[in-house]
């Protein structure tokens, strides 16, 4: 980061604090263009996803499912590294920073997707071999981080990532914890990466084996990290497994509010013991209030307090708030 180019962008945005005291339209007008450019990003990263997809079923290939995630990552690291350093490009700086504010709204109503009576179907022994997975992947991440010296946040990212459901858990334990962008960056991309390998490589193993339908539906829901991909693998073997895969992932993806919870306590205690006063207070305050959220919708999905119509709205509306959320989440257009 070049001092000049600081001083640059200090002169062309306002100080949050200044920015606070601005009147409600003029404010607005400093969001506007960077909340457009996250947009279209985000619908560029759609875009993609849907034309790989499209190209590959009108020509017979198994192409990998690359979701708008890593799209909109990308997209987002070539115009910052393209543009960043012109001075007309501060004008979208404001909105840019926007995106974790939609993050926390993002899973907040993602919480909608997640319904207890899905969980149950599996049966007991899915449910005892889903908490096994969770247990045993979680380890075995750990271990990695401390092998390769990876810091505590990265390798909790990496952990709940391929223990749970992916790039959905990477970003709700992100704001949990309070991890950097760089972080949730390398986590993703390598949850998405493992995706796309497994995509090919698990029906092939599956049919090498003779595996029944029940146990490679069940093997790809709970080994494959994230929804898309396993949800694809699944189907790739046949119908049925991609049936048992989907309840296999619906289960793990389940636990993704209590995780982020459990999380946030634990790194918000961590730093508690390096700071006086109240530990409780201390917790709180850095507690992520929007897991809560989640939790709460979820419930109320499960419990049929919100409708199908409700349901299909919010989800939509989740989906629109992480469209701007990765488009600017390694804040490659914001950096200097």
């Amino acid at each position: 980061m070049v001092s000049s180019e600081s001083t640059l962008q200090a002169a062309l945005v306002p100080p949050a604090p200044i920015f606070r005291r601005l009147p409600g339209l003029r404010r607005f007008g400093l969001l506007l263009p960077g909340v457009a450019l996250l947009l279209a990003i985000g619908e560029a990263g759609k875009y993609a996803e849907n034309f790989l997809r499209l190209y590959g079923k009108q020509h017979h290939l198994a192409l990998p499912n690359i979701e708008y995630v890593l799209w909109a990552i990308v997209f987002g690291l070539i115009i910052g590294n393209a543009f960043a350093h012109y001075r007309w490009f501060a004008i979208f700086v404001p909105g840019i920073a926007t995106y974790e504010f939609f993050l926390k709204v993002g899973i907040a109503l993602l919480g909608v997707r997640f319904l207890v009576s899905d969980v149950l179907k599996l049966g007991s022994l899915s449910l005892v071999l889903v908490a096994a997975e969770f247990a045993l992947a979680t380890a075995m991440m750990v271990a990695l981080g401390k092998w390769f010296r990876l810091g505590a946040k990265l390798t909790a990212l990496l952990a709940v990532g391929s223990s749970i459901c992916g790039v959905s858990a990477i970003i709700a334990t992100q704001g949990a914890i309070e991890a950097s962008d760089e972080d949730a960056s390398y986590a993703i991309a390598a949850i998405l990466a493992l995706g796309a390998v497994s995509l090919f490589i698990f029906p092939a193993i599956g049919h090498l084996l003779h595996m029944s339908d029940h146990a490679f539906g069940l093997w790809a829901g709970l080994a494959v990290d994230n929804t898309a991909e396993a949800t694809a693998a699944g189907a790739l073997f046949s119908d049925e497994a991609g049936k048992w895969a989907v309840l296999a992932k619906t289960a793990r993806n389940a636990t993704i509010g209590f995780v982020a919870l459990a999380a946030g306590l634990v790194f918000a205690a961590r730093a508690g013991k390096q700071l006086k006063g109240s530990r409780a207070e201390l917790v709180w305050s850095k507690f992520p209030k929007f897991v809560l959220g989640f939790l709460l919708l979820s419930v109320l999905a499960s419990t049929h307090v919100l409708g199908p119509a409700h349901i299909n709205s919010l989800a939509n509306l989740s989906r629109w708030a992480f469209l701007l959320t990765f488009a600017g989440v390694d804040r490659a257009c914001a950096r200097w």
